[in-house]
């Protein structure tokens, strides 16, 4: 059956209305959208003061026996387009996935904040410099100092365990999880410990998540069958 675009936008109106009738389902996107604001906020001011306080770089096993590729464009970009494809996502195919998806990002934002305020290695001495403007939003949140443990490869692993019971969506995200891991370490933008950590803590986030915020999590895991 060749699907028309009344019957797409039928299928997403009817996906909201099941989102609708879960009990506060507006409250707990506008709660999660705060929470994300906040903890954006946190990561900014966690992300300067590591940046301050940063002591002498240390060795590394593949750093140190490796040389450092110029990388910059996929380190800056390519967490953008996917970030991109987790909206469209979450907005269109899987909105009942909204509130826990907020909540968990910025739970993770706030452990990860708390991880780079206590721990001030500096960066790697032969890295890859990050071609930013001033002017940038990007730039803001640009530190280098934020080592402990890697967003780039946390973040996507996060998605692939939002997203597990969709197979190809979990093989997208654990593929950009190792390939973001990859690219930080040929940059030499974080050392292989926090490119690894991230996988356990991650992981640990998302079971957080699954008891802080348990009613979100029941309606990300139903399922929407729509009738078009």
């Amino acid at each position: 059956m060749r699907y028309t675009r009344e019957h797409i936008m039928k299928a997403i109106a009817g996906k909201y209305k099941h989102c609708m009738q879960s009990k506060g389902f507006i409250f707990s996107v506008v709660l999660s959208l705060i929470f994300l604001v906040a903890s954006l906020f946190i990561n900014f001011y966690a992300g300067t003061y590591a940046a301050e306080k940063a002591s002498s770089p240390v060795t590394d096993i593949i750093l140190s026996n490796t040389r450092a590729y110029d990388l910059d464009g996929i380190f800056i970009y390519g967490p953008l387009y996917l970030w991109g494809v987790v909206v469209v996502l979450l907005a269109v195919y899987f909105p009942q996935k909204i509130p826990f998806t907020l909540k968990s990002i910025a739970l993770f934002v706030v452990i990860r904040s708390l991880f780079i305020t206590l721990t001030h290695i500096g960066p790697f001495p032969a890295h890859a410099i990050l071609n930013v403007s001033p002017q940038s939003v990007i730039y803001d949140f640009t530190f280098g100092g934020d080592l402990f443990f890697s967003a780039h490869t946390g973040l996507p692993f996060l998605m692939a365990l939002v997203f597990w019971k969709e197979k190809y969506l979990r093989y997208l995200f654990i593929a950009s999880s190792i390939f973001f891991g990859i690219v930080v370490l040929l940059a030499h933008l974080h050392y292989t410990i926090d490119v690894l950590s991230a996988f356990f803590i991650t992981y640990t986030i998302n079971h957080i998540a699954q008891i802080f915020f348990k009613k979100d999590f029941t309606l990300a895991e139903s399922t929407v069958s729509v009738q078009i």
